[in-house]
């Protein structure tokens, strides 16, 4: 007789959502497509794989978490995120470490940017272990229907104009601070939909 593991349950008795079909394959797909969009900032990059994401987080957030989190990487989630089914499914398939502590998060997922904490409150590494710092996902609701801006840096040719809809008032006074303290400073990856945008702190943002 074979024995079937019982349905995995979130804390209001819901079932959880499955995670990738195939973690291997699936996670290698999404990790190359955050790099291209990490090596080209301001460029939305399509994931080529959706699946049913637990509320709040959208198809792209998902699939970024469940390919770069684990049980090493402490994350901190904002109020929307961490009070939905979300958690408990981040928790399941990734063995994610959640902590209320800003400055000592790897990652940060925020699917309620408005309400994001100001950027100098997440770690900004150190000087000898710039890699260290905290990797903000942030979902937004567009990457062309909000504030026009201008990005220039490493991967893009010339200047981009880009238009993220969806961020706090204060984001890009924050952003000019955070590059301030290169080679240290927040890295930041936007999702839309299935769509991915890096923003990493080389770059420099005219708003």
């Amino acid at each position: 007789m074979t024995l079937q593991s019982p349905t995995p349950m979130s804390s209001d008795g819901a079932a959880l959502k499955p995670g990738f079909a195939d973690p291997v394959f699936d996670a290698q797909a999404v990790f190359r497509a955050a790099l291209v969009a990490i090596a080209y900032p301001g460029r939305a990059i399509p994931l080529d794989r959706t699946f049913a994401a637990p509320r709040p987080l959208s198809s792209a957030t998902a699939a970024l978490c469940l390919t770069l989190m684990d049980f090493e990487t402490p994350a901190w989630l904002d109020r929307q995120t961490a009070s939905g089914e979300a958690s408990a499914w981040l928790r399941f398939h990734c063995g994610l470490p959640l902590i209320d502590d800003t400055s000592t998060a790897r990652f940060a997922v925020g699917t309620d940017a408005l309400n994001l904490p100001h950027l100098l409150e997440f770690h900004p590494g150190e000087i000898e272990y710039p890699d260290r710092s905290t990797t903000l996902v942030i979902q937004v609701k567009s990457f062309t229907d909000g504030p026009v801006t201008t990005w220039t840096g490493p991967g893009i040719k010339g200047s981009a104009t880009i238009a993220i809809d969806g961020l706090p008032f204060w984001f890009w006074s924050d952003w000019d601070l955070n590059s301030e303290l290169y080679p240290r400073g927040v890295d930041v990856i936007f999702t839309c939909g299935n769509a991915l945008m890096g923003l990493p702190r080389t770059i420099k943002v005219e708003a």
